[in-house]
This record gives structure tokens, C-alpha cells and sequence, in this order.
């Protein structure tokens, strides 16, 4: 044994090849440590409903649909988040969020999630109302059927349709489960024509005032009181509605939930607001220490072809080319002479 030692430390290439060659074995296993880490999950949620159809926003000076800039959003958040994001779409119309697909993995499933952003339309809604207030408490009970948490990003224009009054309001006091979820308000605050479009997308004139009225007399809000809108097109300009980004609303709404608003006219605004939220949960995983090991010998292999003494071995080189050089110059200044 001590012969064999006494061997290894006088031929250091041998001992770093060796030491390199075990390296590469144990990397071969695949070795693990467990380290917790945080996950980020998210339910991104879309408003599909007929005012996001409004023209009121721009994207790098063109205008566009409230609908086709919060796409633009989408878009532009999918491609931040770093791989390992889990992520679900989700659509709001109605009274409701309906989660097209639990959370999954944003890099794996990139391709699938655009496309998914790409297919958002209005046409995709299953009730022509708006009751932003009730779809928090839907939303609540979707995220706790997922496998997983997830924390909610919540894109909408505000618009509560028709427009509710002190019976029919749902009091959101005491609710559970919005804590740190994000609303970002979509539209500008001038007031602009819903458009009314057929199945095929073309315009047949534009909805009434009369349409988004309140309704006197309903107590309570539930599925069957909901109260079907009047579909009337506005006969007049002067009876047009307008529709607004109603900020005010959607930060007393974040309010009452724990949570938080930002507008959504800065995608920096946004992205940093996420930032700010919470990882959905942290989870023991398993490191890889393959690549590390494998870069550990590739390192010892190198250093066993390297002199001993690297930077002496340099300095002894550059002396002799220099000695060389003097020694050269005399001779060639004589043999010009």
C-alpha cells in the first residue's frame, strides 16, 4: 500500500486520471440530493366576455381589441417564466372560471399553452353576463379541486353585466382563499361602444344602455335570477352604453379578498407584481449531481496534462524566447553590415 501511494504521488497524471476515470463511474448512478425549493404555479385567467371586445387599447401604436391585447399579455408572460413554471388558462363568463387543463409545465408544454392563448374568443363564453364579484368564489373552489395550489393571475376589464346594486351584491368580507391573487385591470378609462357581433364574428350595431341597466328587485344573486340581459342594439349613437376600464371596482374587489391590482397597461408592471407573489408551495426535489461530477473529472483530466508548476514552467519559457531573441539580433545586425 504505501509503494502504491508512494507511486501515485510522484506520477500526479496517473493519480488525476484516475481520480477522473472514478468520477465518471459515480456520475454513471446518477447521485441526488434532496433540497427544497419553491414552486411557482399559476392560474391565469381570461375575460371572454363581449366588452373585451371594446377597441380602446394599442399595441406598439396599432389598435387593438381589449381582448387581443390581453392575448398580447398572455403571450409575453408565457414567454418570461422560466422552466419548471407550472401553468393552467383559465376562462371567465358568467358567474364562473372554468380551467381548460390543470396547471402544467410551461417549457414541456410551451406550444400548447400559445396555442391555447391564440384560440381565446368571446364566442367561447357560456353566458353573456359578467359577475366578476361571484366568480371569485367559484375560482376559490376550482383551485382547490386541482392537484396542487396554484396562484391566481386575473385579467378582466371590471365590467360587471348587468350592473349590480346594493341587494344583489355579494359581500366578499371574510372570503378565503384569494389571499396574493393578482388582478390586472385591461381597457383605458374613455368610454368606448361595446360592439355586438354575430357567430360569425361581424358586426350587427352595438349594445344598448338599456342592456346593462340594473336590476330593481333581485335580492340575491344565483344561477336562475341572474336575469337575462336585453338584447337590444342601440338604435341611436346617444343610446349606446360605453364601457370603461372600471379600476376603481377591480381594486375594492382586490381589496376584499387579500389581494392585490395592477394595471395592465405595463407588462414590466405585471411581471413585477407576479414576482411579489408567493410560490403556490415549496416541495423537496431531487438535484441532479451528475453534470457536476462529470465537470469535476473533465477538470482532472485536464489538469493531468498541465506541468506541475504551470505559471514557474510559463516564466522559464518566456526567459528562454527572450535569451533567444538577444542572442539572434547581434548576429543578424553583423551579417547586414
Amino acid at each position: 500500500m504505501k509503494k502504491l501511494f508512494n507511486y501515485l504521488r510522484h506520477r500526479r497524471d496517473i493519480t488525476l486520471l484516475s481520480a477522473a476515470m472514478l468520477l465518471l463511474i459515480v456520475a454513471l448512478f446518477n447521485p441526488t440530493v434532496p433540497v427544497k425549493r419553491n414552486i411557482y404555479s399559476y392560474l391565469l385567467v381570461a375575460d371572454i366576455s363581449q366588452s373585451m371586445n371594446v377597441k380602446d387599447m394599442s399595441i406598439l401604436g396599432k389598435s387593438v381589441t381589449r381582448m387581443e391585447y390581453q392575448q398580447y399579455l398572455l403571450h409575453r408572460i408565457i414567454g418570461e417564466m422560466p422552466c419548471g413554471t407550472q401553468v393552467s388558462m383559465g376562462l371567465f363568463a358568467g358567474v364562473s372560471v372554468a380551467a381548460l387543463y390543470t396547471p402544467i409545465e410551461v417549457c414541456e408544454n410551451f406550444a400548447a399553452i400559445e396555442e391555447t392563448i391564440d384560440h381565446l374568443d368571446w364566442r367561447n363564453g357560456w353566458s353573456g353576463n359578467s359577475r366578476i364579484r361571484e366568480s371569485m368564489v367559484t375560482m376559490a373552489r376550482l383551485i382547490r379541486s386541482f392537484p396542487e395550489p396554484a396562484q391566481v393571475v386575473y385579467f378582466s376589464d371590471g365590467e360587471e353585466t348587468p350592473k349590480l346594486h346594493i341587494f344583489n351584491t355579494r359581500d366578499l368580507t371574510g372570503f378565503q382563499g384569494g389571499k396574493d391573487w393578482l388582478l390586472v385591470g385591461i381597457g383605458s378609462d374613455k368610454g368606448t361602444a361595446i360592439p355586438k357581433l354575430d357567430d360569425k364574428n361581424q358586426l350587427i350595431g352595438y349594445w344598448s344602455a338599456e342592456s346593462f341597466a340594473m336590476q330593481p328587485g333581485v335580492a340575491q344573486i344565483a344561477q336562475e335570477n341572474i336575469g337575462a340581459r336585453e338584447d337590444s342594439v342601440a338604435g341611436e349613437i346617444s343610446d349606446r352604453y360605453l364601457s370603461r376600464l372600471d379600476e376603481k371596482y377591480l381594486i375594492s374587489v382586490a381589496k376584499e379578498i387579500d389581494g392585490n391590482y395592477v394595471n395592465g397597461s405595463s407588462l414590466q408592471a405585471i411581471l413585477t407584481a407576479m414576482k411579489a407573489q408567493p410560490p403556490a408551495r415549496r416541495s423537496r426535489s431531487a438535484f441532479e449531481l451528475k453534470w457536476l461530477i462529470a465537470g469535476l473529472a473533465g477538470l482532472l483530466f485536464l489538469a493531468a496534462y498541465l506541468p506541475k508548476h504551470p505559471v514557474k514552467e510559463s516564466k522559464e519559457i518566456f526567459h528562454q524566447f527572450r535569451s533567444r531573441r538577444r542572442r539572434q539580433v547581434p548576429k543578424a545586425s553583423a551579417e547586414s553590415s
